[in-house]
């Protein structure tokens, strides 16, 4: 089979031959349909100081299945967050980690929708919205982003404000629903929101912080870093929140399941719809990872084995 693969930090990315992997205890040995691709992936390739297995979401047709398998078998179809080498044609699956694609979704729809979906949804749980608050989210053209706008509507927000880097966003994002659109050098997020979304981090921490009205939430959910003083803080009473969606993967797994079924549910009705920016081969892992990079996608960017 051929899996994608780098030995040094920034790459290149290669396409090699290598073994069938088997699946172990508990594990599903999947056929991938579609790959999806992340921020956290690129980010290993270029900030890592050793190079690793590129994992990520994958969807596709269990082929194997290990000892202690029960949820699934040979012929289903499945999606889910790969930890070992994701950018292949076949790769590994724990059983816990996924989870069954409908029968009138595609395999790209999935990896659009699911693990981007879970992230986007957690993060606005952990904000406590309240019917009518505005919501600001960033990188709101992001695989994470477009879907957390929707998302934000779909739990009565009142006004939803999409922070983007390029104005040639905009469109996209008020075709999501979003009410405003602005963009990160802006001199001023404009109304103050009740919440914020928060995907960036570094230095648009500040700005993000300053965009809320006295007693807001900042839901931070980067892994860009990023400081914030205290004071900022305090003068408007506001407060910060962590949010990491492996800790409920790892902590949560009956929540992990039920905010995967109701982004299904979403799904079906026809109130979130994923956005695939681009497809490309994995021959083209690096042009892939170039549109996340350049912050260039308007939606979710997939493989396509």
């Amino acid at each position: 089979m051929r899996r994608v693969r780098y030995e040094s930090r920034g790459g290149p990315l290669f396409v090699e031959e290598a073994p069938l992997p088997e699946p172990g205890p508990g594990e599903l040995l999947v056929r991938a349909e579609a790959i999806g691709v992340t921020l956290p992936a690129v980010r290993k390739v270029t900030e890592a100081a050793e190079p690793g297995p590129l994992g990520g979401e994958i969807a596709g047709e269990v082929t194997a299945v290990g000892e202690g398998v029960t949820r699934f078998g040979t012929g289903d179809r499945v999606t889910g967050l790969c930890l070992g080498h994701g950018y292949a044609d076949f790769a590994v699956l724990h059983e816990a980690m996924a989870s069954p694609v409908p029968g009138d979704a595609s395999a790209v729809d999935a990896v659009a929708l699911v693990r981007s979906g879970l992230v986007a949804l957690g993060a606005l749980e952990a904000a406590r919205p309240q019917p009518g608050e505005a919501a600001l989210v960033t990188a709101a053209a992001s695989g994470v982003g477009h879907l957390a706008v929707q998302l934000a509507r779909t739990r009565g927000a009142g006004r939803v404000v999409g922070a983007v880097s390029d104005p040639a966003k905009a469109e996209f994002v008020r075709g999501l629903g979003a009410d405003h659109v602005i963009t990160y050098g802006d001199d001023s997020w404009g109304t103050p929101v009740d919440y914020a979304l928060d995907a960036v981090g570094g230095e648009l921490l500040a700005p993000a912080l300053a965009a809320l009205a006295p007693e807001g939430r900042l839901v931070a959910y980067s892994s860009g870093g990023g400081t914030i003083q205290a004071y900022d803080l305090l003068v408007g009473a506001k407060s910060v929140i962590g949010f990491q969606m492996a800790r409920i993967a790892r902590g949560r797994p009956e929540l992990y399941e039920q905010w995967r079924a109701e982004l299904w549910r979403l799904f079906a009705a026809g109130e979130l719809r994923p956005v695939v920016h681009g497809r490309f081969a994995l021959e083209d892992a690096a042009k892939a990872h170039g549109e996340i990079e350049g912050r260039s996608n308007l939606g979710k960017v997939v493989l396509i084995p």
